[in-house]
């Protein structure tokens, strides 16, 4: 790996994190979420970034690892933090969301009904169905990526969050 392949990654991560913060924020959760979360979604999205540029994987592929990743993070962070898993896992995973494919969708659907060339027509419908399935790929492979941790350490994310009590108290 070269040294600008590996500052492509670490920048990646970056944005990411600055995203996830600011998703994190929103729903003012404690302030050690926020910091969790924001590392979540640096390795999740670096770690994607670099399944699709250093590796063979398409985009789909990469964001069901990479939320896979994020899922077993968030259930050990919850142990540590007391909080729901899910404090942490949904603000980082909404900087994975593929926004370019689904405005590329909706922009191919506006030409679409608007256009009047046959050709043109082909080629915004092609665009539709691409973008819009590469939309609807990505999201499905984020939710079941973070969810199967959830359901695989179910027992131990229901008792989380929960303090134990100590006798005599």
């Amino acid at each position: 790996m070269s040294v600008e392949f590996l500052e492509s990654i670490v920048y990646d991560g970056l944005f990411a994190a600055v995203a996830a913060t600011g998703f994190a924020v929103i729903s003012n959760p404690p302030r050690k979420a926020v910091v969790v979360s924001a590392f979540m979604a640096a390795v999740g999205h670096g770690l994607r970034f670099y399944l699709m540029k250093g590796g063979t994987l398409d985009i789909a592929t990469s964001s069901f690892i990479a939320a896979f990743v994020i899922g077993l993070m968030s259930i050990f962070f919850a142990r540590l933090i007391h909080c729901p898993a899910e404090v942490f896992s949904f603000p980082s995973l909404l900087p994975m969301i593929p926004g370019m494919f689904a405005y590329k969708t909706i922009l191919a659907m506006m030409k679409f009904l608007q256009g009047r060339d046959e050709m043109m027509a082909m080629s915004n419908l092609f665009e539709i169905f691409r973008n819009g399935l590469t939309t609807l790929l990505v999201l499905f492979a984020l939710v079941v990526g973070a969810a199967i941790p959830l359901f695989i350490f179910y027992k131990q994310s229901f008792q989380m969050t929960r303090l134990i009590k100590k006798a005599g108290l």
